[in-house]
């Protein structure tokens, strides 16, 4: 078997500040990769967190227990520098997913992305997309044009990767460069590998030209993935470039339990089900119910949970369904969520970057024992 048809899998750790210990999500995480064969552990670039911290309380999810602020994002570049110290021996690789091309300079992202390539002797991942509102918008970072903002971003990157410490020009409506110089050097030879979270046609074009893996982080159903990955590589086709050099990843929502009833439980969790509003409107469509916040809301990329109070959140909640829960998450045994995700495989996926949603759990116990199954899924999964 070709190393790119391997099937791989990565964990997203949600770098929440924890009790106990600063570190103690990334311990977890790195023991759970390490254990489960995992390619990679993966950190999200977030001011604020996905579910309105409203709802983040005990009497709703056991996670507030350990974690008791659901938007102390740590700084990603940070974390995984400190992650990147502490993986000598399993030497995971290291990716942020994803972050944003507008709310920090291009350069800057360079500059990052390319220092922990060096430090982690080639292992870094620079995962990138258009963005979300929740993380621009409220810090006075322009919300307007994101996806001209990601192609100039990425341009800018590219152009002071390959420029060998020469000074670099470059006319941009945003991110214009004058005489810049930038002398990071490769790691033997190569560069992070750039990982286009891309959905809409424009960005899956976008991905096609310019991504060494597509990354996908909203749910899709798997035809659909299918679809988008032939747009992806016929754009690198288009664009001269070997389609099927492309790595076809997704990062993946899944909550397990040890047992049926535990997993049931968690699906219809407030968590779980405030989840749903990160969705956009056109899946809650398919099943038989409007968005709460209108017919044509976009999901995650233009949601403000930090506006949303604690009975609008439950309110909005109550109005999620089961078959919505078990649509936008990958659910079940490990055995049920291997099938589920070989679906995807079948469909061209060959890396899965999963997010372990399994302690929305309301009882902590049950969904900190969730870790036993998810880590058999990992193993599972190495398999497909």
């Amino acid at each position: 078997m070709r190393q790119a048809d391997r099937f791989r899998t990565g964990i997203l750790d949600l770098s929440l500040q924890p009790r106990i210990t600063p570190d103690l999500t990334f311990r977890t995480n790195r023991w759970l990769a390490a254990a489960g064969q995992a390619d990679s552990l993966f950190v999200p670039d977030h001011l604020t967190g996905l579910l309105p911290g409203s709802i983040w309380q005990p009497r709703h999810m056991g996670a507030a227990r350990l974690i008791p602020r659901a938007n102390a994002h740590y700084d990603p570049w940070t974390a995984l520098g400190y992650i990147a110290a502490q993986n000598s021996l399993k030497r995971l690789r290291l990716g942020i997913g994803v972050t944003d091309a507008g709310r920090r300079n291009p350069a800057v992202t360079a500059q990052a992305a390319a220092t922990l390539h060096v430090l982690s002797r080639g292992r870094a991942i620079l995962g990138i997309g258009p963005g979300e509102r929740e993380n621009n918008e409220p810090y006075g970072v322009p919300w307007h044009a994101p996806v001209a903002r990601f192609e100039e971003a990425l341009a800018t990157i590219r152009l002071l990767w390959e420029s060998e410490g020469r000074p670099v020009s470059r006319d941009s409506e945003y991110f214009p460069l004058h005489d810049a110089i930038f002398e990071i050097p490769p790691y033997r030879g190569t560069r992070p590998e750039i990982w286009i979270g891309a959905h809409g046609p424009r960005m899956l074009r976008a991905a096609g030209r310019y991504a060494d893996a597509w990354f996908p982080a909203y749910p899709q159903p798997a035809p659909e993935y299918r679809s988008s990955l032939e747009r992806v590589r016929t754009a690198a086709s288009d664009a001269g470039r070997d389609p099927m050099a492309i790595v076809p990843a997704a990062m993946l929502f899944v909550i397990t339990g040890l047992t049926h009833a535990h997993i049931e439980e968690t699906v219809e969790s407030v968590g779980a089900r405030a989840f749903g509003l990160c969705i956009s409107a056109d899946m809650w469509a398919r099943h038989g119910v409007e968005h709460p916040l209108g017919a044509k809301f976009s999901g995650i990329q233009d949601l403000l949970p930090q506006l949303l109070d604690e009975d609008t959140v439950l309110s909005y909640a109550e109005k999620v369904p089961g078959s919505l829960v078990r649509d936008y998450c990958v659910t079940g045994t490990p055995s049920e969520v291997e099938e589920r995700i070989a679906e995807w495989r079948d469909k061209g996926l060959r890396y899965a970057v999963l997010v372990d949603l399994s302690t929305f759990h309301p009882n902590i116990g049950k969904g900190l024992a969730a870790s036993v199954p998810f880590l058999r899924i990992l193993r599972r999964l190495r398999k497909l």
